[in-house]
């Protein structure tokens, strides 16, 4: 088993985020460059590399839900909103859950607006890792626009839950708007399915949002629950 896992299951936790990147890049998902920062000076230097606008987003293996708690900054522009920005991330999590470990803040330079989309495996008792699609926004929120395979799945089966979203026109070349990279989404669903066959210990993946462009998609948000920890 990968150290990483046996390490959190030392710790009787689920996955970080930076941790749940690294194993979303040794798969060949695409990921946003990141760092770790643990205090407000080091935040700053990193954003400088980085460059701007940023997200920052704390990094806790007892906080997965980060929005709840004011754990994320985003529109990040300049360093004194890189300073403000660490500083409040860190006083929330105080706050508002104050017995959470703080690994540090994790620092990625935002991506550009494109189509939002959800990829997930939901491993079921009965018929083990099942594979989820789904546009973002008010399509998953509220009109619960998704499609189900049970893994593995091959390429054909993902291009046929592509056409069963009532939403697929967003990701289609649309008034004047160029089509999304089908392929790239299709690539992100098969390794995340191979991934979960993989490794059993993983109870759920959710990664929202991906964001798709007119070539290319990136994950800018993931989390990976194990399958022993009750959530």
């Amino acid at each position: 088993m990968d150290l990483m896992f046996e390490l959190a299951i030392k710790e009787k936790r689920n996955l970080t985020e930076d941790e749940a990147y690294k194993l979303l890049s040794k798969h060949g998902i695409p990921i946003p460059k990141y760092f770790i920062a643990s205090s407000e000076e080091e935040a700053i230097k990193i954003a400088t590399r980085l460059g701007f606008p940023l997200v920052m987003k704390i990094v806790s293996p007892d906080i997965m839900h980060k929005t709840d708690i004011g754990g994320i900054k985003m529109n990040i522009i300049n360093p004194p909103q890189v300073k403000e920005s660490y500083k409040n991330i860190i006083c929330n999590v105080r706050k508002n859950k104050p017995e959470a470990r703080i690994n540090g803040v994790l620092l990625y330079k935002q991506a550009p607006k494109g189509v939002e989309v959800i990829v997930g495996i939901i491993r079921d008792p009965q018929f083990g890792p099942t594979v989820m699609f789904g546009l973002g926004g008010i399509f998953t929120e509220i009109l619960k626009d998704v499609a189900f395979r049970v893994c593995p799945v091959e390429k054909t089966d993902i291009e046929e839950m592509l056409a069963e979203i009532a939403g697929i026109k967003m990701l289609q070349s649309y008034r004047g708007q160029p089509s999304c990279d089908i392929n790239a989404i299709i690539d992100i669903i098969l390794e995340i399915s191979k991934l979960a066959l993989v490794y059993p210990v993983i109870k759920e993946i959710d990664l929202n949002p991906i964001i798709v462009y007119e070539k290319g998609a990136i994950v800018v948000d993931a989390k990976m629950f194990l399958n022993w920890i009750k959530n």
